[in-house]
């Protein structure tokens, strides 16, 4: 897709929309009032919106490489603070996805440059649970299975910082993680009992 084609997709975006709607524009200039905050990848195939099927103005949107929730990245801990503080989101979204570059990476010993304290937080989700992941002789076994146990893992630094707590005791703020199922399209939920985590890392994690 080069640049020019943008710009014609634009127009007829924009005729689209006012076919449908003459005061879609004038709507969405009013605000957003989204009830869900989305941590997906970056990959150019996972779009959050047209996964869940979301219009503008429903689902509030971080994206980095690998779905990360690093609470030394300020840019996903400030989108985090801002859904959760300011718009007042009622569920956030860990999504991951089979079939991802940067998990992929990360189990390989390659030397990536400025990539690699990036991918390190994900070899250390591997770290963290290699005696699972040792048992796995299917290498495209294996790579799926870390996908959803770092989706796991960013859910849980997300329940570490102060803002999310406070939010899931005060206002029933929900924590889901998710994969996309790159070769079906399905959305898979992990069904993790983030409330059993939540009372086994209070001792060490609790914040007023």
């Amino acid at each position: 897709m080069d640049i020019d084609k943008v710009f014609k997709n634009n127009k007829s975006w924009i005729k689209e929309k006012l076919l449908i709607d003459k005061d879609f524009f004038e709507h969405l200039g009013k605000g957003q009032k989204p009830e869900l905050l989305y941590i997906g990848c970056s990959d150019s195939r996972v779009t959050a919106e047209d996964l869940m099927g979301a219009k503008p103005g429903e689902v509030f949107v971080h994206r980095n490489i690998a779905n990360m929730v690093s609470g030394t990245d300020l840019n996903v801990m400030s989108v985090v603070e801002y859904a959760v503080l300011i718009l007042k989101v009622k569920h956030i979204i860990v999504c991951g996805h089979y079939g991802c570059g940067g998990v992929k990476a990360a189990m390989q010993s390659v030397d990536l440059g400025i990539l690699n304290p990036w991918l390190r937080n994900i070899r250390d989700v591997y770290r963290i649970h290699s005696e699972e992941l040792d048992l796995i002789s299917n290498e495209d076994e294996k790579y799926e299975r870390l996908t959803e146990l770092n989706v796991k893992e960013q859910c849980v630094n997300l329940i570490k910082t102060a803002t999310v707590q406070k939010a899931i005791r005060n206002n029933g703020l929900k924590i889901h993680g998710w994969v996309f199922d790159i070769h079906s399209g399905k959305l898979i939920d992990l069904k993790i009992d983030f409330e059993k985590y939540l009372e086994d890392i209070m001792k060490i994690y609790h914040l007023d």
